[in-house]
């Protein structure tokens, strides 16, 4: 079948059941764009900035575990998506994002709105391709989807040539692929796995590590079974709330930086580590030198690159999560739960002495309470997204997750602006639930335009904006390390949120008091039109337990009463 470059993306989206498309036209890809115009295979959403248009793909496929697609035009187009490809990155999201490029005569020329696309991307992507020829479009086409889904998953780009999109030549959608240098391993070595098992056998303080690649593998019910058969105890990365449950026994909670005090105890007193999915990141380890210094490790990642990188590992196994356990489970069967009844005795210490609290207050909002407060009114029926900052933590400490996917957030790169949009692509992926993007004030700043675009889209999102007036995360590291010196963090200069909200076609709340968040949430849910409820909470809040970068994960600071009354009164450095 003959046709044009253009037309042969659109064909290859549509062959990859792709329903929902993101993205910003221009004028190197503006073929594309007439083909889209004419088909009516697939939706295209119009974000109003190409960053927005990358998060709400990324958005999508966190929702679903399935290919995210967004599209962009050359130079600022691309530079717009780079740091959408860098989240999706450092995440393993599986995306294709497809950009215009100059035609072939002008690359290397600075030409207008020419941008070295392939080798800016090359450092955050997991492949990139420049399209040379109309030949080896159908085939590069077919690959970006295999490489952005198998394996560990990761975002692939496609520098499509606006000459490219114009040609014509045959097009043959290849029914398979075949990689030589690319042969992702699922199944993990056998005898690896039989020594993995007499490890935890012999164990008298094994911990389950969970990190995202088991949301990723869908790994999370083989998971669940193998806590309940040994009754070993199990600790969530902040990428892998809701793979236990919020309510299993087995779960102590999230470790790291901002893990609770049993959790981070646990990792720090393990004599076995069972990794799953994880790769040790530097905001759950601390200082290496004192990190789970007893233990030996069993690591299971489908990327060898992962294994090793960061700590010694006893029992390395490559492979995917899911179909490792599927190996390892019926060789846990003589695991006697009993051998580690001591063990869970101290943890459950350890969780009495300090459990994952906060000091409530009738007086102000304390955004731990509205966290909470969100759970108990929309709970399991929710997709919570964030942006990145202290809400992000509030959220994963407090929000009661019970399945995975349901939790969606920038873990690696940490990127403010990410929420709205991924919101919008978890709510196009799932029309029938709740999405609530839970943001800070100045988070929402940094992708605000894309309340026109739920507008203009009948996107129900609703963003919960707990509101400090100020870059919050940031203000607590100068309160707790730079002697209260607030520079450049102050932000109580703030536009009106709800007349700002109904500007761009949603509706917007003023929450003050507990009784108005209740009314105002419920009757977000019930109008079913995006909105910004902007909630005033305590100033001075601060996300505890907190390790302190570069400290050992046991020495934690931890929430007291003082640290409570000096968030409601502090006033030095302010403007």
């Amino acid at each position: 079948m003959q046709m044009s470059g253009a037309q042969m993306v659109c064909e290859a989206i549509i062959a990859e059941g792709v329903k929902t498309v993101f993205g910003y036209p221009g004028g190197a890809i503006m073929h594309v764009y007439d083909e889209i115009y004419k088909q009516d295979g697939f939706e295209h959403i119009l974000n109003r900035h190409e960053q927005a248009a990358v998060h709400a793909a990324d958005g999508y496929a966190r929702a679903t575990g399935e290919v995210g697609v967004a599209m962009v035009t050359s130079g600022p187009g691309f530079t717009n998506a780079v740091t959408g490809l860098a989240t999706a990155y450092m995440d393993s999201i599986p995306l294709v994002v497809i950009s215009g490029q100059v035609p072939l005569s002008l690359i290397g020329t600075d030409g207008f709105q020419e941008i070295d696309a392939v080798g800016i991307s090359r450092p955050c992507t997991k492949h990139n391709f420049l399209v040379r020829s109309i030949e080896e479009l159908p085939r590069i086409l077919k690959e970006a989807f295999y490489l952005a889904r198998t394996g560990r998953p990761g975002p692939v780009l496609v520098d499509i040539p606006k000459d490219i999109t114009v040609e014509t030549g045959e097009f043959k959608y290849p029914e398979s692929v075949n990689i030589p240098s690319y042969k992702p391993t699922y199944k993990g070595n056998k005898k690896q796995i039989v020594k993995a098992v007499e490890a935890i056998k012999n164990a008298k303080k094994p911990l389950l590590y969970i990190g995202g690649g088991a949301v990723l593998s869908d790994a999370y019910k083989l998971i669940r079974e193998m806590a309940e058969k040994t009754k070993i105890p199990v600790v969530e990365t902040l990428m892998a709330r809701g793979v236990m449950g919020h309510d299993h026994p087995q779960l102590l909670g999230m470790l790291g930086m901002h893990g609770n005090y049993a959790s981070n105890m646990a990792m720090s007193e393990t004599d076995l580590i069972i990794s799953l999915g994880a790769r040790f990141d530097d905001r759950v380890t601390g200082k290496l030198s004192e990190f789970a210094k007893y233990a030996d490790i069993i690591h299971v990642d489908i990327d060898p690159a992962n294994i090793a990188k960061l700590v010694d590992v006893q029992y390395p196994i490559v492979g995917d999560v899911k179909q490792v356990l599927e190996e390892m489970l019926p060789l846990l069967e003589g695991v006697d739960p009993d051998r580690y009844q001591a063990w869970r005795e101290i943890l459950k210490r350890y969780d009495e002495l300090h459990p994952q609290s906060y000091i409530d207050s009738d007086e102000v909002i304390k955004p731990q309470w509205a966290i909470e407060r969100l759970g108990e009114l929309v709970g399991e029926d929710a997709i919570i997204t964030s942006d990145v900052g202290q809400h992000q933590m509030w959220a994963a400490q407090h929000y009661p997750f019970d399945r995975p996917r349901q939790w969606i957030n920038s873990g690696g790169l940490g990127t403010m602006g990410f929420g709205f949009p991924a919101a919008i692509g978890a709510k196009k992926a799932h029309p029938e639930k709740t999405v609530i993007n839970i943001t800070g004030d100045g988070s929402i700043l940094m992708n605000m335009q894309e309340l026109v675009t739920a507008a203009e889209y009948d996107i129900p999102v609703i963003n919960v904006i707990l509101n400090n007036h100020f870059l919050g995360m940031v203000r607590q590291w100068q309160t707790f390390f730079y002697e209260k010196r607030y520079s450049e963090t102050d932000l109580t200069f703030q536009p009106n949120w709800k007349a700002l909200a109904e500007a761009c076609g949603g509706i917007g709340y003023d929450v003050t008091t507990k009784e108005e968040f209740d009314a105002a949430l419920k009757d977000a849910i019930k109008q079913n039109k995006v909105c910004f409820m902007n909630v005033s909470v305590n100033r001075f809040e601060n996300v505890l337990p907190m390790v302190p970068a570069g400290g050992a994960l046991f020495n934690m600071m931890l929430p007291s009463p003082e640290l409570a009354d000096s968030a409601l009164e502090d006033k030095k450095g302010t403007k």
